[in-house]
């Protein structure tokens, strides 16, 4: 079962009805009942019309916002009622309520929104922090690394992922200070640590998982999704723009489909929290049903692979948590 928050998402409810019909899978679904319409066999609604205010401070709007059904939904993750939960709404209201209800990993300094990149090659890159952090330390850096290859490895499959740290150059020196020293402490770390990746390289599938703090990989990330939509809006407005280009396109129609396909940050289904005692997903707010739909699979198949199970034990394994180690989730809860 996955806790679904059903408001949020610029079609409103019933787009994220329509998304949870498309995926198939029984949800706990938070939202106005009468717009949610009939849902997969085995899930159920609870009536939630208030939903919180995207310019609203997060953390005030979760704690004041009971009712809510982003707060309600995560509640009902927390007391075991849903494996995960799939939201739409504000980052900062998902990242709070999750924070408050779900809680944090026992030693994980903060979570991270991490974000699949369309990278091309047959590969996608994670990029971590996606906009949870806007300042972090070394050692929270060094977190992020271990939890973006324990969520590559379990969720998609990728033995011994790849790790680097976007900076300003490849130089192990390159960078603010806090990732010299993250740098240098990845080296002493288990992991396929490659070194520094530059902005220029995170399209283009050279490692696995990119480390970084928030403010940074936000940028990045909407960067990479506006040039994207100028892209695909350039390429359709030259193909257009005469017969004989219009013949052209027809003749790579399927390769432009292709290739729309990949960019489009609906295959993915969205972001996902890392460092929490259950997973969380981040829809984006511009989702369509199928990016819902995505969101929904991307959760399921983060409990069924145990995600956060693995997420604790490769943390506990590598010496980086906070505080006293936390072999599993069970110690947790």
């Amino acid at each position: 079962m996955i806790a679904l928050d059903a408001h949020g998402a610029d079609g409103g409810a019933g787009a994220v009805a329509a998304g949870a019909r498309s995926a198939g899978l029984a949800v706990l679904a938070f939202g106005p009942a009468a717009e949610l319409g009939d849902l997969p066999i085995g899930s159920a609604v609870v009536d939630s019309p208030v939903a919180i205010d995207a310019h609203a401070e997060p953390a005030l709007a979760v704690r004041s916002g009971g009712e809510s059904s982003i707060v309600r939904a995560a509640a009902a993750v927390a007391r075991g009622e849903a494996g995960a939960l799939v939201s739409s709404g504000p980052t900062g209201a998902v990242l709070a309520a999750s924070v408050l209800s779900i809680r944090r990993l026992r030693g994980v300094h903060r979570p991270a929104v991490a974000a699949l990149l369309p990278a091309f090659g047959g590969r996608r890159t994670l990029l971590l922090d996606a906009g949870a952090n806007a300042e972090v330390r070394p050692e929270q850096l060094v977190q992020f690394a271990h939890m973006g290859a324990a969520f590559m490895s379990a969720v998609h499959g990728v033995k011994a992922p790849t790790v680097a740290l976007l900076s300003v150059g490849e130089e192990a020196t390159k960078g603010t200070p806090d990732v010299v020293e993250a740098h240098r402490r990845l080296l002493e770390q288990d992991l396929r640590f490659v070194g520094n990746v530059e902005g220029r390289d995170l399209l283009v599938g050279a490692v696995d998982v990119v480390v970084t703090d928030g403010f940074t990989g936000n940028v990045a990330l909407k960067t990479i999704e506006g040039t994207a939509r100028a892209v695909a809006g350039s390429v359709g407005s030259a193909i257009r723009s005469s017969a004989v280009s219009s013949v052209g396109g027809l003749l790579v129609r399927g390769k432009l489909a292709a290739l729309r396909a990949h960019l489009d940050p609906n295959s993915v289904g969205g972001a996902i929290l890392l460092g929490l005692r259950r997973p969380v997903v981040i829809a984006h707010g511009s989702s369509s049903s199928e990016g819902i739909a995505a969101a929904i699979a991307l959760a399921a198949c983060a409990v069924e692979e145990q995600m956060v199970e693995r997420t604790a034990d490769a943390l506990a394994a590598a010496g980086v948590l906070r505080s006293a180690p936390a072999g599993s989730v069970a110690n947790d809860v």
